[in-house]
C-alpha cells in the first residue's frame, strides 16, 4: 500500500515533541506563581523590619528562604526595610549542607564594616548571626559561594 503523505506518523510525533523540548528548555512554560525571575527583582516580598529584630533564614544555595519572623516565612530572598541607626541581626541557623556565609554589602559589592561570617559547609549553622547597627550604605545580604542566588536587598530609611 502506497502512502499519499510524505510525512510518517512517526516522523511528525517527533518533530512536536522535539519543538515541546525546545519550547520548554528555553524557557516558554513558566511554572513560577510568584513572578520572581532569576535575581528576585520581581515581585520580592518587603519586610520592614522593627528595631532589635532577629531576621534568620534558612542557607540554601538557591537562595535566602525566610524562616523568621512569620511575615518571611518562606519568602526567598526578601527585601528589608531597617531604620537608619537602629540595631538588627541576621543571619542562619541551618543551611543544605553547602559551603555558606553571610555578608552585608555595599553598592560596589563591598563588606561594610567588617559584617560577613566565615564560611562553613556544615548544615548547621551555629554563630552564623551579624548584629548590626542599619547605615544607608548597605544595600544587601549575601552569600559569597553562592552571590548569583542567594543575595537579597537591604533599604535603609
Amino acid at each position: 500500500m502506497a502512502r499519499d503523505n510524505a510525512i510518517s506518523r512517526r516522523t511528525a510525533l517527533k518533530v512536536t515533541g522535539a519543538a515541546a523540548a525546545t519550547a520548554l528548555v528555553a524557557g516558554c512554560s513558566d511554572d513560577d506563581d510568584n513572578g520572581d525571575d532569576d535575581n528576585g527583582d520581581d515581585d520580592t516580598a518587603e519586610y520592614e523590619a522593627e528595631p532589635d529584630d532577629e531576621i534568620i533564614f534558612f542557607a540554601e544555595s538557591d537562595g535566602w528562604e525566610g524562616e523568621s519572623p512569620d511575615d518571611i516565612d518562606g519568602e526567598v530572598n526578601p527585601t528589608l526595610i531597617l531604620e537608619e541607626g537602629e540595631s538588627y541581626t541576621i543571619g542562619w541557623e541551618e543551611g543544605d549542607g553547602s559551603s555558606h556565609n553571610i555578608e552585608i554589602r555595599d553598592d560596589g559589592g563591598s563588606v561594610v564594616d567588617g559584617h560577613q561570617t566565615d564560611e562553613v559547609d556544615e548544615p548547621d549553622g551555629d554563630d552564623q548571626m551579624l548584629e548590626f547597627e542599619a547605615t544607608e550604605d548597605m544595600v544587601e545580604y549575601v552569600c559569597a559561594p553562592h552571590d548569583n542566588a542567594m543575595i537579597g536587598t537591604i533599604e535603609v530609611e
